[in-house]
């Protein structure tokens, strides 16, 4: 049986696709071939590293990558997911061969204000709205009744 090809996309790879990224390596172990970039890759969110370290996940090693990086080598997956808001991800390129693309919007980790303990707070529900949304049983993630638009 061959393993589902799935991408998480988002603006620098700093946040959202890392963690989208690492919830579905935990949960969907070797259903799934697994991989995430962004449209301008920077640093791993160091408030993104904590909050996943109290889930048992460690970032701190990683490494972002470039989207069009993937592209470029030709990289094929069944699904293309953007975790960005709705501006950002009329950006992302649609690559070939690709089965689906879709569309799952979450707050940006990186605009999050106040003092630190408050954005370690908005920053853990950002993580929990995102391992919710991965959690969901994989063979409702796609179809039509999906809260979340086909794209």
């Amino acid at each position: 049986m061959s393993r589902t090809r799935v991408l998480f996309i988002c603006n620098h790879n700093s946040a959202r696709s890392q963690m989208a990224e690492a919830f579905l390596q935990q949960i969907g172990g070797q259903d799934f071939e697994v991989e995430s970039a962004g449209l301008e890759p920077t640093v791993i969110n160091p408030l993104v590293v904590e909050v996943m370290q109290e889930v048992g996940i460690d970032l701190s090693g990683k490494t972002t990558r470039s989207v069009f990086d993937l592209y470029r080598q030709g990289r094929l997956y069944d699904y293309v997911i953007t975790v960005c808001d709705d501006a950002d991800e009329a950006k992302c390129p649609v690559f070939p061969g690709v089965a689906r693309r879709w569309h799952w919007p979450f707050p940006d980790p990186a605009k999050v204000r106040g003092t630190r303990q408050e954005q370690l707070e908005q920053v853990r529900a950002i993580r929990d709205q995102i391992r919710q949304r991965v959690e969901r049983p994989h063979d409702t993630w796609f179809r039509a009744e999906s809260p979340f638009p086909e794209k």
